[in-house]
């Protein structure tokens, strides 16, 4: 299983990165959501490199022309609600991609908030048999929400690959969808942190992204 870290590398997603992880910066949050975005659409054209691709030729006014155009039939799958805007990045790359959504999400199981359950209600996905699925969410904590979503979505049909997309991981989360992935899949990261608090958030993170994206919960 290939795990690509995009901090290891000198690239303008750090800087994305470090606008998100920036207390004054959170203060604004078209500003954290469009680098969310930003972020998944530099991530989305790494993602393409990987594709299967095959001859057409195309018609232009003056003449014909053999390109190479990806094969693969692409499924962007989203963990609701702080993977949209992630999401949108993605499909700003992959336009004629199908979705699906899951809302699959993590709450705490205990009155210290040091224990955390996840909780599963709502999927609407095509069928990804024999495709190519990218799930995205920008936070991999513990990876419970994304192993639920995961194992959701593949009874749909088994797929072609298995891409899973995130802004910041824990190295226990990456581990715990490490078992539920087949083995060819591709984790990408724009970084990797060193690990989690006391409560389950990813430190050194940047906090909730759901709440910064769209405000805070009830």
């Amino acid at each position: 299983m290939k795990v690509t870290n995009f901090a290891e590398t000198n690239s303008v997603v750090n800087l994305y990165l470090s606008e998100l992880r920036d207390k004054k910066y959170q203060q604004n949050r078209l500003l954290f959501r469009n680098n969310i975005r930003r972020i998944g659409q530099a991530m989305a054209f790494e993602l393409s490199k990987t594709l299967e691709y095959k001859a057409k030729t195309i018609t232009t006014p003056l003449a014909t022309i053999d390109m190479q155009l990806p094969k693969d039939e692409l499924v962007i799958a989203t963990v609701l609600r702080a993977g949209l805007p992630f999401h949108e990045g993605f499909l700003d790359t992959f336009d004629h991609a199908e979705n699906a959504f899951i809302s699959a999400y993590r709450m705490y199981t205990n009155r210290e908030h040091t224990e955390v359950g996840v909780h599963a209600e709502y999927m609407a996905t095509p069928s990804i048999k024999g495709k190519t699925l990218v799930i995205v969410d920008p936070m991999l904590a513990t990876g419970g929400s994304m192993a639920a979503a995961i194992e959701a979505l593949v009874k749909t049909g088994k797929p072609k690959k298995i891409h899973v997309a995130c802004v910041i991981a824990a190295p226990e989360g990456i581990e715990v969808i490490k078992e539920v992935l087949p083995e060819d899949s591709h984790i990408w990261c724009a970084a990797i942190d060193p690990g989690m608090n006391e409560h389950k958030y990813i430190v050194p993170g940047f906090g909730d992204c759901g709440d910064l994206c769209f405000g805070e919960k009830l």
